[in-house]
């Protein structure tokens, strides 16, 4: 064995893509003294996506802002140069939300304080990175943060979340145009969700929030109602546009309210980190995320890592918390895949024991390795 590339997602909400690299760093030269480890932290564009950046020579910038419910919390984003790399997840993500999920009352008025802090600070162009929010409120809350007014009926201003957005009658995005005027933002999106409907932000992505099936018709009622609304604003119906959805209607509110582009975030952040020349003389690499199922096939950082490392012909090996049942069949033309649940823990104690589970099964990777059996 002369070299393993290890370039994890994280477990969202239990281990880190950093945590996962220093276990690599750490396991693999038990078992092969001589192998070069090339292990970096590595993400799609949502969470892990700043420490990415960060070990790449970013300065961490400190911000107190809210939190999904508007609670003060301190957040972190990476700046280099002009550049602001943010995770919407430092403001709105759902480990913030804790035991009390609620995409109805959850906010991304955080992720919009963490802009206007970097923009006020010099930056010009903000990477927004997507993903493991705690909200549906297609970004209104971002946006009311950099200046847009949202009205109800009777012209009183308010901060629209998941469940008050069928309550906007009038949107005034004069200041957040001004402000933003010479800030470019790219967000990175790896899901080609639409805004509404049965594949958008609401089904797909509401019950992982906490939202029950009639609490997810009312999160799509409200987004259809925004879409709606935005559309006689801008002049332009992008509800469709993939990725809209992403991040509880997200994607679009960063086209709508920041004049902002969609991109790939797992090529973004793969390219950052040299993946394609760590991919030279690999026997294999180690990519994987908290469960498999089939959007892990549709734009995510499996995908990517997959794509790059079959042009290449290394072998890809997938170390998951869990595969969804009967998605199993999806991932037959990787060389192996193992999960950590095979070692169970109460659901209350996965994160205390993610890291014990996750070294145990890498173990078994190098002792399979050893055996002839991968």
């Amino acid at each position: 064995m002369k070299k393993i590339v290890v370039a994890s997602d994280s477990f969202k909400g239990t281990l880190s893509s950093s945590e996962i690299c220093e276990i690599a760093k750490r396991v693999i030269p038990d078992y092969f003294p001589e192998c070069e480890v090339f292990a970096v932290p590595v993400a799609d564009g949502g969470e892990g996506t700043v420490d990415c950046f960060l070990k790449l020579g970013a300065k961490p910038v400190k911000a107190e802002v809210s939190g999904p419910f508007f609670e003060k919390i301190e957040a972190v984003y990476a700046r280099l140069g002009k550049t602001a790399v943010i995770e919407m997840s430092a403001a709105a993500g759902l480990p913030l939300a804790g035991e009390n999920k609620n995409p109805e009352l959850a906010t991304t008025y955080g992720v919009g304080q963490l802009i206007k802090h970097a923009v006020d600070q010099g930056c010009s162009r903000i990477l927004l990175g997507l993903g493991g929010s705690a909200t549906n409120d297609g970004g209104c809350g971002m946006a009311a943060a950099l200046g847009a007014v949202f009205r109800d009926s009777k012209g009183k201003e308010f901060i629209p979340t998941g469940g008050t957005l069928g309550d906007i009658h009038a949107i005034s995005l004069r200041e957040i145009d001004k402000y933003l005027a010479d800030v470019y933002t790219i967000a990175m999106c790896d899901v080609d969700s639409p805004l509404c409907g049965k594949n958008g932000a609401a089904y797909v992505y509401g019950p992982q929030k906490g939202a029950d099936s009639e609490m997810v018709k009312r999160l799509d009622k409200g987004l259809e109602r925004l879409s709606s609304y935005m559309t006689v604003v801008r002049g332009e119906d992008i509800s469709d546009y993939p990725g809209a959805g992403a991040a509880g209607g997200m994607g679009a509110g960063c086209m709508w309210f920041l004049k902002g582009v969609l991109r790939p975030g797992t090529e973004a952040v793969l390219d950052a980190v040299g993946f394609d020349s760590a991919l030279k003389g690999a026997d294999y690499v180690i990519t994987g995320e908290g469960r498999l199922d089939s959007q892990s096939l549709k734009g995510k950082l499996l995908s990517g890592v997959k794509k790059r490392a079959g042009a290449a012909g290394v072998p890809v090996v997938v170390i998951a918390g869990s595969i969804k049942k009967g998605d199993d069949g999806l991932f037959k033309d990787l060389r192996k895949i193992y999960t950590t649940s095979d070692y169970p823990a109460h659901p209350t104690e996965l994160r205390r024991y993610a890291k014990i589970n996750y070294e145990r099964t890498l173990r078994s990777f190098c002792e399979d390795v050893l055996g002839g059996k991968v």
